[in-house]
């Protein structure tokens, strides 16, 4: 009798044993769910953006309500609204003319609008007593969308 010494499991040209059978993938399969990622980013990613643009605008509100409040609270305070010369920045730091100023009327230093400009104000207002604004995304009057100014009034 002759006995074959070959080596355990798999040999050249014979099926692998049930249950040792190796797995991958194949590029087709590769490239399907790559295009169908491509889909879903094509889809996701705009919709995404255009909250993250809707999220700016209403910070932007929410700080604008916060500072009216604090500037509210000077006026009880003082008698009257900053100047346009000291600006939002007297509700942080007392005015050099100031007696009855009971600040600070905010935890820190008036915040920048989400995209990295000065609030606006202004003491007369043109649409109240004051008028508090950002210019938007785009930084000039007018504009709809991101671009829309937020104000006070």
């Amino acid at each position: 009798m002759f006995v074959c010494a070959a080596p355990r499991g798999r040999v050249r040209g014979q099926l692998a044993p049930v249950g040792q059978v190796k797995r991958g993938f194949t590029l087709l399969e590769l490239l399907v769910v790559l295009v169908i990622i491509g889909l879903l980013a094509g889809y996701v990613g705009p919709q995404f953006f255009k909250q993250i643009g809707k999220s700016e605008s209403k910070t932007a509100a929410a700080q604008i309500d916060a500072l009216g409040k604090a500037l509210d609270q000077y006026r009880l305070d003082t008698g009257r609204y900053p100047s346009n010369e000291q600006g939002l920045n007297a509700l942080w730091t007392k005015p050099a003319d100031e007696n009855r100023w009971w600040g600070p009327y905010l935890r820190k230093a008036p915040p920048q609008d989400p995209w990295g400009r000065d609030y606006q104000y202004r003491h007369p207002g043109q649409h109240g007593e004051y008028d508090l604004f950002s210019l938007g995304k785009d930084g000039r009057e007018g504009g709809d969308g991101e671009n829309a100014d937020v104000s006070n009034w």
